[in-house]
């Protein structure tokens, strides 16, 4: 089997590549080799490819950024995604993209279902659902993965930060009124590993949109506060924490205060497990904590 994962160095794309390798023949394609802002030049790369499994972690992250440029985020986000889709309509290949919660525009406190209306709040959130609207529409066969709060061991995120900037002030403030469910890239890639496993086996009729998170839920300062306990913990000198309202952290997009995704439909489909999100948190600090030793 021939799999195209875009977006190789990423967070996600980085666990995908030892989650997918096992499985096929892996092209592992990063930002430089398939330009997605190139419509035409995406459509001649995956006709020299000739993929049968589009594996599409590439995005266009930068949440606030893209107020300000939106523009770029949909040519990213929507039109590459629609060219992938017509590609894998096309040829019969299968494509599997992932999506957010930002598709929502987080109010109540129930988690959304795969068949609650989106609404999104910002650029980043309207282009992203643009994208997944462009592959449902193309007929393609498809898996759509929505998910939050991504975090790993590589690149930016939350988690490093934090720990970081916790470390060199007396005191640091978190919003505690988003409510989401941090989820790790591991996770990610190894339920998609999962997926595409039992769909070589003849799963096709349960492909579509799927809502994938690690179970549980806290706020970003309830996420801050584990990790940084267990700094403290290990003798660590690390500032005092204060919970925010969203009100207090302005920022140029709308964040969704309710992140909650309900993942029943991918554990009914699926059978898999979805660990509480402290498993897999804790488990990066252990990473971590071996990396800052040696």
């Amino acid at each position: 089997m021939s799999i195209l994962l875009l977006g190789a160095n990423g967070q996600v794309g980085s666990a995908l590549r030892k989650s997918l390798r096992p499985m096929g023949t892996l092209i592992e394609c990063t930002r430089d080799q398939a330009d997605l802002e190139d419509a035409t030049a995406l459509r001649s790369f995956l006709t020299d490819i000739k993929p049968r499994v589009i594996v599409n972690a590439a995005a266009y992250t930068a949440v606030d950024r893209a107020e300000d440029e939106p523009d770029r985020a949909k040519r990213i986000n929507s039109d590459a995604v629609e060219v992938l889709a017509q590609y894998a309509a096309r040829t019969d290949a299968l494509l599997v993209h992932y999506s957010t919660d930002y598709v929502f525009d987080g109010e109540g406190d129930k988690p959304y279902a795969e068949t609650d209306d989106p609404n999104p709040q910002s650029v980043y959130g309207k282009t992203k659902l643009d994208g997944e609207r462009a592959i449902q529409s193309s007929g393609c066969e498809h898996y759509i993965f929505r998910t939050s709060w991504v975090y790993s061991d590589t690149g930016n995120n939350f988690v490093k930060s934090i720990r970081r900037l916790a470390t060199e002030h007396e005191e640091l403030t978190i919003v505690d009124d988003q409510i989401g469910a941090p989820t790790s890239a591991n996770l990610i890639a190894s339920v998609t590993a999962d997926v595409l496993s039992q769909h070589t086996q003849g799963t096709r009729q349960r492909t579509g949109l799927y809502h994938l998170t690690a179970s549980g839920e806290t706020s970003w300062y309830g996420f801050a506060q584990h990790f940084l306990e267990a700094d403290r913990t290990s003798g660590a000198r690390i500032a005092r924490v204060l919970p925010i309202p969203s009100e207090s952290y302005p920022t140029k997009a709308t964040r969704p205060k309710n992140s909650r995704l309900d993942t029943q439909k991918l554990r009914d489909a699926f059978g898999v497990v979805l660990p509480d999100w402290r498993v897999d948190v804790d488990s990066l600090l252990a990473t971590m904590r071996l990396q800052e030793t040696l």
